[in-house]
């Protein structure tokens, strides 16, 4: 365990000293840290498998996946808890990405008929939600159009708070170690999990954005005691919901959109009552107080994309059967596309942009961890390996697709208009 550290840490400081020229040559931390934890996984073969399935590892997934949700759900650009375009926003969230759920289910259930409906669930929730890890840039791109780049950054930020209760019920359902549940069971188990999860989230969202402003009003805040108060908070969220028994990954996400609607709101307050000007809010567009909370994140993310890497060498000794690939190129495309099409039916965007918004979905940190969390706690077998598998084989072929192949996509946007 103590050389796989020291190998990661290598990688990313490598990474972090050569960032500038290798995102020139279009090689992002995805790739970097891929690369890098495919030549330690050659070195450590032997011991891959037990280590990915540690109770470590899976605490340690857990909190990653924590702070992300959480994460996903302050960042939001635009100043709306739905962005610029809420319609079109809804309409991927609450249309496109249920059915594209119940098509990857029924795509698996098809492929992977010895699978019990449960994992097929699994599967789905690992490999629908988006991303914009391999391909953060592509929110930032101006040639994309406002309005593709307000959904997708909405639709990544919430698609994984949305889907997480869900893959829980699924993870409990299919047999979390060595437990087997009837459906009714499993909601009675998720139903409190959640109500609990979001009262909590609520609560300390809320709070700590309300603590936060009138310390700062008091002039007990200093930059950096504010910039750790946030990062404190995801953590801080999740081990008093898990304290209580409720889903710690839904009360993160939730007091992610309280604690950033109270935060925004008490400034925008402050001006009205002309106790800040516009100025500091302009400056507190940046984000300064999420500023220490975003480097964790990256470190996280990257440490995550190193694990699979190492897992990518256990799953090419597990091989890769043709209905993985085929399940995988049609979660990454057509079971994507086509609902998110369909979905933005008589709206506002052009046909190209509603291709774009289909086509550009990568997946990332949420799908490794979620992968890793059913890997971790599935009795070991056939389908614990299977999401293993599927989850490497979809995050790095979405490497390739969005990470490197993205930016002619882009070319199909007109340079203007919104």
């Amino acid at each position: 365990m103590n050389s796989l550290l020291l190998a990661a840490a290598v990688a990313m400081v490598v990474r972090s000293l050569a960032a500038a020229r290798l995102d020139r040559w279009n090689l992002g931390a995805p790739v970097v840290m891929v690369l890098a934890g495919v030549v330690v996984g050659l070195l450590n073969e032997n011991s891959i498998a037990p280590v990915l399935n540690t109770e470590a590892v899976q605490h340690a997934a857990e909190i990653i996946l924590a702070v992300l949700l959480f994460v996903d759900a302050t960042e939001l650009r635009g100043g709306r808890l739905w962005g610029g375009y809420p319609g079109l926003a809804a309409r991927v969230l609450l249309i496109a990405l249920p059915v594209s759920l119940g098509l990857a289910a029924l795509l698996g259930w098809l492929l992977f008929p010895g699978l019990p409906w449960a994992v097929l669930l699994l599967i789905a929730g690992v490999t629908v939600p988006t991303d914009f890890a391999p391909a953060e840039r592509l929110v930032r791109d101006r040639s994309l159009s406002m309005r593709v780049r307000s959904v997708l950054n909405v639709e990544s930020g919430y698609n994984d708070g949305i889907i997480s209760p869900l893959f829980l019920f699924a993870l409990i359902l299919a047999g979390d170690q060595t437990q087997q549940r009837t459906p009714l069971d499993a909601l009675a188990t998720v139903v409190p999990f959640a109500v609990k999860a979001i009262v909590v989230g609520v609560v300390l969202g809320t709070l700590l954005g309300w603590l936060m402003d009138r310390a700062h009003q008091a002039g007990w805040l200093t930059g950096q005691s504010g910039r750790v108060a946030v990062l404190l908070a995801p953590l801080l969220t999740f081990t008093a919901t898990v304290a209580i028994d409720g889903n710690g990954f839904v009360a993160s996400f939730v007091a992610g959109v309280a604690f950033r609607y109270v935060h925004r709101l008490r400034k925008a307050r402050r001006v009205h009552d002309g106790r800040a000007d516009r100025a500091e809010i302009r400056a507190d567009a940046v984000n300064k107080d999420f500023i220490l909370l975003e480097d964790v994140t990256t470190l996280l993310t990257m440490t995550m994309w190193f694990v699979v890497g190492i897992a990518a060498v256990l799953v090419y000794s597990l091989g890769i059967s043709w209905q993985v690939a085929l399940f995988c190129l049609a979660v990454l495309t057509v079971i994507r596309m086509v609902p998110v099409a369909l979905s933005l039916v008589g709206s506002r965007m052009s046909g190209r942009e509603r291709l774009l918004v289909g086509a550009l979905g990568p997946r990332g940190t949420t799908s490794i961890v979620f992968g890793l969390l059913a890997f971790n706690r599935l009795p070991e077998g056939t389908a614990a390996d299977t999401i293993l598998v599927i989850t490497v084989t979809c995050v790095l072929g979405s490497v390739v697709l969005h990470g490197m192949g993205a930016k002619p996509m882009t070319l199909l946007v007109p340079q203007k208009g919104s």
